[in-house]
């Protein structure tokens, strides 16, 4: 039987090391390693130190972005810094995902794109965790986003925003503004609570005034909201409205005459 191979790229946050590959029921895994710090700070006594690096006896599991359709995990080693003054052995962790979290932070961000025209519950269902993780999930990337500036240097051509849906049945948005200036790679700049102009004004003003006069196009819905406010704060702009929202807005039209109820007509 003739053998063939498959070459797998992988985008990887900077200093993580790929180190083998293994097929994981339906997804994928990989074992992966990354450079430990040389100094550490116990968190019971205070005291930094050269790190004293011990592995716990078992692997860890972390979701990362799906690949081809399919679930992807990264397994590692867990490293722990053992003190030399008072013998606490506390966790050394990665630089790819947060504490006591089973997930990386790009998976997070991918959960919230997600959300886009959809809810909690559905992104849950489709990728196979539950709502509860999507719940905290998006609470932890809006106040990691409220609490990180963006590079005032940084080129950003075009820009989305959008509503996402926070609660079951729609009961509460929040308006993301996404740099769409390399499509393939997409990253969410700013997020507010609400879907209104004042939301919207919020996300652009995170911007420097250099950067929204560089804005070259925005991507909305068809929001009068989010339509004003970037005309408003992005005066370089141009509009784009994708087909989608076109057409999901022609639906709507339409659905609203058909249920509107007949006109009688008076008999000849």
């Amino acid at each position: 039987m003739a053998r063939t191979s498959v070459t797998i790229e992988v985008d990887l946050p900077d200093g993580v090391v790929l180190r083998e590959y293994e097929r994981h029921g339906d997804g994928h895994a990989f074992h992966v390693d990354w450079p430990l710090p040389e100094r550490c700070r116990c968190e019971r006594c205070g005291r930094e130190e050269p790190t004293h690096v011990e592995y716990k006896p078992t692997f860890y599991t972390v979701r990362d972005l799906d690949l081809w359709g399919q679930p992807c995990f990264w397994v590692y080693q867990p490293p722990l810094h053992h003190c030399p003054r008072c013998g606490r052995r506390q966790h050394l962790v990665p630089p790819f995902k947060r504490k006591d979290v089973t997930y990386t932070y790009r998976f997070e961000r991918a959960v919230l794109t997600h959300l886009i025209g959809s809810t909690e519950e559905e992104v849950g269902q489709r990728l196979g965790i539950s709502a509860e993780t999507v719940a905290r999930i998006v609470d932890n990337q809006i106040a990691d986003l409220r609490a990180k500036a963006i590079d005032p240097q940084r080129v950003i051509r075009r820009v989305g925003m959008d509503e996402i849906s926070l609660k079951k049945r729609h009961k509460l948005y929040a308006t993301i503004l996404t740099d769409l200036t390399d499509p393939a790679q997409p990253e969410i700049l700013a997020v507010a609570t609400g879907r209104d102009g004042a939301a919207a004004e919020v996300c652009l003003r995170q911007l420097s005034t250099e950067q929204r006069l560089q804005v070259e196009a925005h991507n909305t819905d068809m929001s009068a909201a989010y339509l004003s406010a970037c005309a408003a704060w992005l005066p370089n702009s141009q509009s784009v409205i994708d087909r989608f929202h076109v057409a999901q807005k022609l639906g709507e039209v339409a659905d609203a005459l058909r249920k509107k109820p007949p006109v009688p007509t008076s008999g000849g």
